[in-house]
């Protein structure tokens, strides 16, 4: 019988982990976590982890497994799960992934191209800029030199931002030119489900949750994370705003607001980013 992987996918708090432990429990099988977040064993009520109840009704792969101080990256993760992956379709014929991650979910899928290592003195130099002039500037650099890049990658996000100008700066070659391999192929079958809501709905699932999220203590992990702030992990929705908090730019209304305006803002975009992957099989909650 054929391998199966089915990867369920879609928008921050759609209702992807009630949907996946209840699938698993159907194919009486494992799930494997591609949330870039959650993987950190740090952070716990601002990734909105599972709960100890649902990580006990299904056995859960890559959730609280690594540090915050150990970065992280899509290319360990393709790495690191297709071995996990081997070692669990000798047990079983179905394998559930859930996550809200697109790079680490097409890593997965179809495998990241070869790319140079990281030039530490320029990413320092470009990190620096950021500070200095703001990611908008690095935005128009980069939509000047290699507008494919501009247009494909989350600029939202600096990092993202800062590693395409570091590779075609470093290399003389557009980043997105290193995006032109054929597909890996996998040793399993893959099917993607999508989990969408109408947008009210969702907007205010994502309301009431950091609502919740508050309740639970955010506030307080996050005062616990403060030492660590300058690490890539932490510029993170629920983390980062609070931060501004304790630094006094604004209140702490205003900061949990301005969560739940980024964490919409995320929804947005990540339901643009899978828009183009004609794959996924979307189902309507």
């Amino acid at each position: 019988m054929a391998k199966k992987l089915t990867i369920v996918l879609g928008p921050t708090a759609v209702g992807k982990t009630g949907y996946a432990i209840s699938l698993a429990e159907r194919l009486s099988t494992e799930i494997v976590n591609c949330d870039s977040r959650q993987l950190y064993k740090e952070l716990n009520i601002g990734v909105a982890r599972p709960t100890q109840e649902e990580l006990s009704r299904v056995k859960h792969h890559f959730i609280a497994s690594h540090s915050i101080l150990d970065p992280y990256t899509a290319g360990r993760f393709e790495l690191e799960s297709l071995d996990l992956l081997e070692q669990l379709f000798l047990r079983y014929d179905d394998i559930v992934m859930v996550g809200g991650s697109g790079f680490y979910i097409d890593a997965l899928c179809n495998g990241l191209d070869d790319f140079p290592p990281a030039d530490p003195v320029l990413r320092e130099h470009l990190t620096k800029r950021v500070k200095e002039e703001g990611v908008e500037s690095l935005r128009l650099e980069l939509k000047k030199i290699d507008p494919q890049s501009y247009s494909a990658i989350d600029i939202a996000n600096w990092q993202r931002v800062v590693r395409a100008l570091e590779v075609t700066i470093a290399t003389g070659r557009k980043f997105s030119s290193y995006k032109t391999s054929p597909l890996k192929e996998r040793f399993f079958e893959i099917e993607k489900i999508g989990l969408c809501r109408n947008r009210a709905e969702l907007y205010d699932r994502i309301n009431r949750r950091v609502d919740v999220m508050i309740d639970q203590g955010l506030l307080q992990e996050a005062e616990g994370l403060l030492p660590m702030r300058q690490l890539p992990a932490l510029n993170t929705v629920g983390y980062k705003e609070l931060f501004e908090y304790f630094d006094g730019v604004i209140s702490f209304e205003d900061a949990v607001e301005k969560i739940k305006r980024n964490t919409r803002h995320y929804a947005k975009r990540q339901m643009t980013y899978w828009s183009r992957d004609k794959e996924i099989i979307w189902h309507s909650l």
